[in-house]
């Protein structure tokens, strides 16, 4: 905590944060956050409470973070994009004492209170005039919280207090609170950023959602500990990044899916000047998902930039990055080991692989250790312990190649049933759960292809369920009638996935299959049912 302050009192006057046209300086945005750390002081909350944050990019979120860490609250981000029974899981979860909500989330959040009817007795801080009329007992318009001074001094807590609780994917059951401290936020994210040479006359484009790690940890984070300024743009788009570089943003951050964007509006005809817009930046990252080789070459080429890929995870922070310097910078890897971070590759065992002198690479299970590693999964002992290997060894799951010179490549997750799409991690079997409570639906397998835009395409491969009919209905059925309903149901499935779960989980592409492939234990077979629809043996219906 005591690092991310120090720019806010050694350069009071240089600008945090550009928005909607509106500049604040550190001093501006230090006074905003001890005022509204006060206000919520003011509500009696106890050291250690969680505050939940569903709403959009909005400077405002940068006052509510910095309150919260003043006043010795934890900050919970929620994605933007999750339905009521994903919401009502973390509030409940986190044993959230407050949630602060804008009027775009504000739907969801009446989502979850259906779906768990204990939560609307949930205090809200509400952001936005629009969301003033609802006001409830125990509610607060954020605007209220600001008392008349900061002077309240901020709660004098130990590097190891708890900061961030940021909630995984769900890729292997239900959501977990990674729970992390000032210290494991400052240090990651200070090693990683100073690899990076960040400086403090640098303007962090920032387009990126901050309710995760690659937004709010390193963007927010990172630029607050180089006492740099913040560009915060609402969302994503060509036109704003450009725009944003042109008026002196000198770095970028994003996703895969956000280059493969940008190269298609520069390689228009209208796009071809904004390739030399773009080539003022000092540096562009990538993270999330793998990026392309291909796109990492147009991209060179079209800018002169090589862009630097890292990879983390929410347990971890960041753990490996390619060098600062862009000859360095290999297409397809993620470099070395940050400083302050370990990294080993294991096999299926979980012995170390260390000899790699007779072969290409070494594969195996990633493990890290360092100065990034969370603390616990939030109330899950169990599934804490079972993350860690002796020695404070964190189990990725992911699995990796390792060339001769120490070099790291994501080959992809141990579990086939973790797919990596549009920078999000999204659990096949969530997906399943949800498709499963379709009264049409007897069998579903969801399953990731690779996809040039998206890294991998999510297809749902499902069987209907059929009812008591003969033989002889059956055959008598035209080929057409057929056709009509299998469309029917591809449309139902699709429907279903975007009522229940965030929008980017949906499946974009739907199998009808009579049965999908097990092996003689009757296991699912999943690199079967992915090979048969690469070879085009089953007719994929779009998703809509």
């Amino acid at each position: 905590m005591h690092a991310l302050l120090r720019a806010f009192h050694g350069r009071p006057d240089h600008p945090a944060l550009r928005a909607a046209g509106v500049t604040w300086s550190y001093g501006q945005l230090g006074d905003r956050a001890r005022r509204h750390a006060a206000g919520l002081r003011g509500l009696g909350l106890p050291a250690g409470a969680r505050v939940a944050v569903l709403a959009e990019p909005a400077p405002a979120l940068l006052v509510a973070l910095l309150g919260q860490y003043l006043a010795g609250l934890v900050h919970v981000p929620i994605n933007t994009r999750y339905r009521g029974l994903e919401v009502a899981h973390i509030l409940r979860d986190s044993g959230a004492a407050l949630v602060l909500v804008d009027q775009a989330c504000a739907p969801a959040l009446a989502e979850a209170i259906e779906q768990a009817p204990e939560l609307a007795a949930l205090p809200r801080i509400l952001l936005g005039d629009e969301l003033a009329g609802g006001l409830r007992a125990g509610d607060r318009r954020f605007e209220d919280l600001y008392t008349e001074t900061g002077d309240a001094l901020p709660r004098a807590l130990p590097d190891d207090a708890l900061s961030l609780m940021i909630y995984t994917s769900g890729t292997t059951g239900k959501s977990k609170g990674v729970a992390h401290t000032h210290r494991s936020v400052s240090a990651a994210i200070g090693a990683l950023t100073g690899l990076w040479r960040w400086r403090d006359d640098d303007a962090l484009v920032l387009a990126l959602p901050l309710f995760h790690v690659h937004g709010l940890a390193i963007g927010v984070h990172g630029a607050l500990l180089h006492g740099m300024t913040i560009e915060l743009l609402p969302r994503f788009t060509c036109e704003g990044v450009i725009d944003a570089i042109a008026g002196g943003g000198t770095i970028f951050m994003g996703v895969p899916t956000m280059y493969r964007r940008l190269l298609d509006h520069v390689e228009r005809a209208e796009g071809r000047d904004d390739a030399a817009t773009l080539a003022r930046a000092r540096l562009f990252t990538s993270g999330s998902a793998a990026l392309p080789a291909a796109d990492f070459t147009r991209f060179e080429q079209l800018t002169g930039h090589r862009i630097l890929e890292r990879y983390g995870m929410s347990e971890t922070l960041l753990t490996l990055s390619n060098p600062a310097e862009p000859a360095r910078r290999v297409a397809g890897t993620v470099g070395f080991p940050v400083p302050g971070f370990e990294a080993r590759v294991v096999d299926e065992q979980g012995v170390n692989i260390k000899d790699v002198e007779d072969a290409e690479d070494a594969r195996g299970e990633l493990w890290v250790r360092g100065v990034g590693l969370m603390r616990e999964y939030w109330g899950n002992p169990q599934a804490t312990a079972g993350a860690f290997a002796d020695g404070g060894w964190f189990k990725t799951g992911d699995v990796v190649s390792r060339d001769r010179e120490g070099r790291f490549a994501i080959v992809g997750r141990r579990s086939v049933d973790i797919i990596k799409s549009g920078g999000f991690k999204i659990s096949a079997r969530e997906l399943e759960d949800a498709l499963l409570e379709l009264p049409e639906v007897a069998e579903v397998a969801v399953v990731g292809l690779p996809d040039p835009e998206w890294g991998q395409r999510i297809v749902a491969a499902v069987v209907p369920k059929t009812t008591a009919k003969t033989s002889a209905e059956t055959s008598a059925k035209t080929s057409a009638e057929t056709d009509a309903e299998a469309d029917a149901l591809a449309e139902a499935v699709t429907a279903h996935a975007r009522a229940r779960l965030a929008s980017y989980k949906k499946p974009r592409g739907v199998a009808i299959v009579a049965s999908l492939p097990r092996n003689a234990l009757g296991k699912l077979q999943k690199h079967r049912l992915i090979a048969a629809i690469e070879a085009g043996e089953l007719t994929l219906r779009a998703a809509g």
